[in-house]
């Protein structure tokens, strides 16, 4: 037998969530303040791989910790998890093992696909998953080697049957569960990163808001008082009208910026709740749990809810679970994955962290808010998502190549399709690398079983697929029964419209891109001025951004070369800055049909470039372009004027990464009152009172007379801050479409 092989940088498995939370839960007081450290040691510890599929960890002269993961990948059991030391299984280097592994998904595994013999269009398998099952491993059958999919968490572990389909993306973790939508063009909604995820990341469409609690009924209203745990009503309009109240019943949301915050996927899992039948007595004490959990959170702060506080949020999770609340426990999935990837120091070039873990965080409060009120709206059960067969073969056009860098030193290439009927679907193969591997993923081959192609070939082509199995989130997955042909594309001012509807999403929650004509203004450092086309007139100045800043990709550059040549017209494709409404971050530019002025891009390019991956150069301008050097723009009115939300977001960011005490220090300084004017000279005077109203509850802390703690207003400071982040992501998706979906 050969020995064990010992790997320095080797993922753990994923671990059930359930069997963390216990393993936490089991440690003394002691062991559990020295638990951040303990897992925090294990970064750089050597893991020896067994041929038998276990893995080994040297956590000490007499510790040796075992993790042997069932068939499926994936620990299930506490007694997959062993110690040598005298203490276990209640040990600190038997937990602290655990909690340095990834979490195992949250989307159970499908049956075996259909044999090579059975019709594509039979239909998926009604056979489900055991009740329970922690794992997301695939069925012991399939290869996991070949197929659509590529996509590898870099720490999800080389399990035997591991799931190719969970890995990471760009915005949110797919398997995490539903969580608020990343992008503002989409509103509120329920989408599972985020990365992307749920993404870039919801509010049911057709589901009240709670009663109780005070909010203004439109902008420029009395000032909103802190809103009171029992229930807020959730304001999210920036015009008038924010707010009808109904005979008998809540608040709800009215006006334009309602219908934004109630965009809904129509794509997501289906629920089996029946309609207006309440949640269960189980099902409300379980929400409650939750949301304990998740405001004790909060109060902290991501920079301290370490190994503890994200086990009781698991703890809670499993309850949830139990008690048939799906949404809520993805949701609470998502968030811990998200604190995870906003402490992990390997992630500096990932960017949003803040406003990813603000989205999952807010949709995780906002169920689980709504199901202790006991509201009767079946989205907020939600169902456990499947994957789904379509009928017929999928005919979908390449659009573009998209770098990856995730947390834990990931990276990897995703491509972007889209069908004759709109929806988006994503092909994607990330692996553990970093930006390094993201830069050479672009031009990798892919298995499509028997077919072999690049990730640059299919951008620019197209794919016909039998017997497809999609994803929840849009990602194309490897079953059996799969078959994939290359196919022409077709062109790419056909594939990617001057205005990207923004309701339109694929066959699960990913998000489109945003696509709009701009003519260039100038340079601004790293970043460019553009005017937005609308016709045949100008529109507002936006600012282009880069998606990924690392020198080893192309977006800087190709930028910078953009910007030299004021008055070009181009096509792009990106997406909006969640924290910026002016600011898009490009993936792909293009040609403008019928335009004098505009690129030149080559034949095999087929009329775009991927701005991560191609680099343009002067023969790719106009012949005979005067392109000087762009002057340094100095003018006030030629820059685009940021939204003065960027003043509530910065506080909302600002609690949910620093804690209530970070946000209790914008509440004691003398800017306080430039913020809240400011807020009011832009028409936004709900925003105002929010802003205020959330530093007031951030700071106030009761005492009684021996100066001890009075009462714990945990939960008005987590309603007040809910409250907060729910108007604005519904402002800024109200604000987004004015400008990018004209």
């Amino acid at each position: 037998m050969n020995p064990p092989r010992r790997d320095a940088g080797a993922p753990l498995p994923p671990v059930a969530p359930e069997v963390l939370a216990a393993a936490v839960e089991s440690l003394t007081t002691r062991l559990r303040g020295r638990l951040d450290q303990a897992v925090e040691s294990l970064a750089n510890t050597p893991v020896d791989l067994a041929e038998d599929g276990t893995y080994g960890i040297r956590c000490g002269p007499d510790a040796w910790v075992t993790l042997a993961p069932g068939p499926s990948g994936t620990i299930t059991s506490p007694d997959q998890a062993r110690c040598t030391c005298l203490l276990s299984p209640r040990c600190l280097h038997r937990t602290a093992a655990l909690a340095a592994s990834p979490l195992a998904a949250a989307i159970p595994p499908r049956e075996p696909g259909p044999s090579p013999d059975r019709a594509p269009s039979a239909g998926p398998d009604t056979d489900p998953s055991p009740e329970g099952a922690p794992s997301a491993g695939p069925a012991p059958d399939r290869d996991p080697s070949a197929g659509l999919d590529t996509d590898r968490d870099p720490s999800a572990g080389p399990g035997p049957d591991h799931d190719p389909s969970a890995g990471l993306d760009t915005d949110r973790d797919p398997s995490a569960g539903p969580a608020l939508d990343r992008n503002p063009s989409a509103g509120l909604h329920t989408d599972p990163s985020p990365e992307e995820a749920p993404s870039a990341a919801a509010v049911p469409s057709a589901g009240p808001v709670p009663p109780a609690g005070r909010a203004p009924s439109a902008e420029g209203a009395s000032p909103a008082g802190p809103v009171s745990s029992a229930g807020p009503a959730l304001p999210t309009d920036a015009a008038p009208s924010a707010t009808t109240a109904l005979p008998g019943g809540p608040a709800v949301p009215t006006g334009r910026a309602a219908r934004a915050v109630r965009a809904v996927s129509s794509a997501g899992p289906v629920s089996s709740a029946v309609p207006g039948r309440r949640p269960s007595a189980a099902q409300v004490r379980a929400a409650g749990g939750l949301w304990a959990a998740a405001s004790a959170v909060l109060a902290v702060g991501a920079v301290a809810a370490g190994a503890v506080p994200q086990a009781e949020l698991l703890r809670a999770a499993h309850t949830a679970r139990l008690a048939g609340l799906h949404r809520a426990e993805g949701a609470a999935l998502a968030v811990v994955r998200h604190l995870r990837a906003t402490r992990d120091p390997q992630g500096a070039h990932r960017t949003h962290r803040a406003d990813e873990l603000v989205t999952a965080l807010g949709e995780l409060l906002l169920v689980t808010h709504r199901l202790k009120a006991a509201d009767p709206d079946p989205e907020l059960i939600g169902g456990v998502p499947h994957n789904h067969r379509p009928d017929g073969p999928l005919r979908l056009y390449g659009v573009s190549r998209e770098p990856v860098v995730g947390p834990g030193g990931a990276g990897g290439v995703v491509t972007h399709l889209v069908d004759d009927t709109g929806r988006w679907y994503t092909l994607r193969d990330v692996g553990p690398g970093g930006p390094a591997r993201a830069r050479r993923a672009g031009t990798a081959h892919v298995a499509v079983r028997s077919f072999l192609s690049g990730h640059e070939r299919l951008s620019r082509g197209g794919l016909v697929v039998t017997g497809a199995v999609v994803a929840p989130d849009g990602r194309l997955l490897a079953e059996r029964g799969v078959r994939a042909t290359f196919a022409a594309g077709r062109p790419w001012a056909d594939a990617v419209p001057a205005t990207a509807v923004p309701d339109r999403l694929g066959s699960g929650h990913v998000p489109p891109l945003t696509g709009c004509d701009v003519r260039i203004v100038a340079a601004d450092g790293d970043e460019v001025l553009v005017h937005v086309l609308t016709g045949d007139v100008l529109g507002p100045t936006v600012r282009l951004a880069p998606a990924h800043r690392h020198p080893v990709l192309a977006h800087t550059a190709n930028l910078r070369r953009l910007g030299a040549c004021p008055g070009l017209e181009v096509r792009v494709l990106g997406r909006v800055d969640p924290g910026r409404v002016t600011t898009l971050r490009p993936v792909a530019v293009g040609p403008v049909p019928g335009a004098a002025t505009t690129l030149r891009l080559p034949q095999e390019w087929q009329e775009r470039a991927d701005l991560g991956y191609d680099l343009l150069a002067d023969a790719h301008f106009p012949a005979g372009a005067h392109c000087p050097l762009p002057p340094r723009v100095t003018a006030a009115d030629a820059r685009p004027v940021d939204s003065p939300l960027r003043r509530i977001r910065d506080l909302v960011e600002l609690a949910v990464t620093g804690g209530r005490r970070a946000a209790a220090e914008p509440a004691g300084d003398g800017d306080r009152a430039g913020h809240v004017a400011a807020l009011r000279r832009g028409g936004f005077a709900t925003g105002a009172d929010l802003f205020a109203a959330l530093g007031a509850v951030a700071a106030r802390r009761p005492r009684d007379a021996f100066g001890r703690p009075a009462r714990d207003d945990q939960d008005q400071y987590a309603a007040q801050w809910l409250a907060t982040a729910v108007y604005l992501t519904g402002t800024e998706a109200a604000l987004a479409r004015g400008l990018w979906h004209r």
